[in-house]
């Protein structure tokens, strides 16, 4: 197994494998953050100012909100934004491990579970947290562009991303196509892109995020 880094939050409401877990993830060299609720984990998470990637391991029975209900929650309303997570129980069966996988888990763990498959899920997590990350970064840099663009030039670069030649953009804006050229040439450069293809990947992605028809979180 590669080395691995970032922070692991355990939320179990057993002492002995939150002392457990804490004891073999640090042998690995990962942050842990150890929690007995739910809310205790929400109300650390709000603080944290980390930005490296993340995991969450999760108990499903837990006092208060159960792990399940809590990843259900954030898959269903996207108002609690959570690292990939993996699901663990000791009273598990198959239609609870099917709802889990729907609600975006990682893995889905019976206890007692080996100490490989943990791990394994937990590198998986933290790749997949990374991931996301550069892609978040990506949209923030695109959204920043975009905001740098004159009336004129959203214009024009809503039209290319529908398809649009430059003919086209010419005569629905009323415009030279000369004029639709540079105009483009300004897009372009403003976008940071240097090809066509990518700068429609880019605003699709984009849009369909803000739309909310796309998200950027594992775990919703």
């Amino acid at each position: 197994m590669p080395a691995l880094s970032g922070t692991v939050h355990v939320v179990d409401d057993d002492a002995a494998i939150r002392t457990a877990l804490d004891s073999l993830l640090r042998s690995l060299d990962l942050q842990v953050c150890c929690h007995d609720s739910v809310e205790s984990f929400l109300a650390s998470a709000a603080k944290a100012a980390d930005p490296g990637p993340a995991c969450l391991v999760l108990d499903v029975r837990l006092p208060g909100i159960n792990g399940l209900d809590l990843l259900r929650a954030s898959a269903r309303t996207g108002h609690v934004e959570l690292p990939p997570a993996i699901l663990v129980t000791g009273h598990g069966d198959i239609p609870m491990s099917v709802q889990a996988m729907k609600a975006g888990a990682v893995e889905f763990l019976i206890k007692p579970y080996r100490e490989a498959d943990l791990l394994r899920a937990i590198e998986e997590a933290l790749a997949r947290d990374r991931q996301q990350q550069g892609l978040r970064r990506e949209l923030a840099d695109t959204r920043q562009r975009r905001a740098t663009l004159t009336p004129r030039e959203h214009e024009v670069l809503q039209l290319i991303v529908a398809g649009r030649l430059n003919k086209q953009i010419a005569a629905e804006l009323g415009l030279s196509e000369v004029t639709v050229k540079l105009h483009r040439a300004q897009v372009m450069r403003k976008m940071g892109q240097d090809s066509l293809a990518g700068l429609v990947r880019c605003i699709t992605r984009l849009d369909a995020v803000q739309s909310g028809t796309a998200t950027v979180h594992p775990s919703r």
